[in-house]
């Protein structure tokens, strides 16, 4: 396993994350993984030395935070592993169980170091952008979140460029904590990061850890262009239909699948090759409901690419709509 700085801070992540949205309960999703279903994946990641792990509060109504912590607690030192989690969606029924008030951000962090069964987490990342709560209030409670030793750092996600930047821009003027990392909403068939957003954080050493970056499994090669799949996520994400399956995002595919076919590797493969090859990502969120998905995406970090065949992967692409900001 490799592993590299988190942004421009010293904090070592391994090349790959692991997702734990697909772990807690199907009663939140029909594809989640209860967890004893989930543990192996857990054990399995850490063998193979990913130290990265990334939840949040929302995910399976804080299943996902719960079975998480009693996995990395069971398997491995709290010292050795990096633990991220995010805040911001819907935690509850109420008006104040939501957003970035300092008000939730001070209960959501104590209610995910409890469910973590951690003093701390690595990374706490805003999951969204709270356009009803002023971003001073929001930069502030999270300074304070990190000052009271309860997050080591703090990230961001899905926002527009412009938002991000004035967030730095308020935690520099008052000398608060700064975002070192973004996590965004980026794939083969999902680009609109690169516009923007990418060129960024590059230029001001944001480390990028992009979500999705299989396109919700539409990269994996089994998906068809009447939206049919042989997964139960393909045939129950509305999610993925919305964002992906156009008529140019299957002619990406096509090429995904020609070149994991010349190869002699797989789509999913080739598409996580792709991402890997890109200087500014940092490490790509994973998910994995089945064992041979996190063995590939371990694999893939071996697969090498020439200029040639990335040329190839993205040519088909055309512009979409700006989706994951919402």
């Amino acid at each position: 396993m490799e592993y590299v700085r988190l942004g421009k801070t010293g904090l070592k992540v391994s090349r790959l994350c692991l997702g734990c949205m697909t772990y807690g309960t199907p009663a939140w999703r029909e594809w989640v993984l209860d967890e004893d279903t989930s543990r192996p994946f857990f054990q399995k990641a850490l063998e193979a030395g990913i130290n990265f792990f990334d939840t949040a509060d929302m995910y399976s109504d804080g299943s996902s935070e719960e079975v998480t912590g009693r996995a990395l607690r069971d398997f491995a030192k709290r010292d050795e592993i990096v633990l991220a989690t995010k805040v911001y969606n819907p935690t509850g029924s109420k008006p104040n169980q939501r957003g970035l008030s300092r008000k939730h951000i001070m209960e959501g962090i104590d209610s995910s170091l409890r469910r973590l069964g951690t003093d701390y987490v690595d990374l706490y990342q805003i999951h969204r952008w709270d356009y009803e709560t002023p971003i001073e209030e929001t930069m502030e409670a999270l300074h304070d979140v990190v000052k009271a030793g309860k997050a080591r750092y703090i990230g961001a996600s899905s926002m527009f460029v412009w938002q991000f930047v004035k967030a730095q821009y308020v935690a520099d003027l008052h000398g608060w904590t700064r975002f070192v990392s973004m996590q965004n909403h980026y794939n083969l068939v999902y680009r609109e990061e690169e516009r923007e957003m990418i060129p960024y954080c590059e230029n001001a050493g944001v480390g990028v850890i992009p979500w999705s970056p299989l396109a919700r499994g539409f990269l994996a090669g089994n998906r068809t262009r009447d939206k049919g799949g042989d997964t139960t996520r393909s045939k129950t994400d509305d999610y993925a239909h919305n964002y992906y399956y156009q008529q140019n995002d299957f002619d990406t595919l096509d090429r995904v699948v020609e070149l994991a076919k010349r190869l002699d590797t797989k789509p999913a493969q080739v598409a996580l090759a792709w991402m890997l090859h890109k200087p500014v990502i940092t490490a790509p969120i994973i998910g994995a409901s089945k064992a041979p998905h996190l063995q590939d995406a371990i694999e893939a970090m071996a697969i090498k690419l020439s200029a040639e065949d990335v040329a190839y992967l993205e040519e088909p692409y055309t512009p979409h709509p700006v989706f994951g900001h919402a």
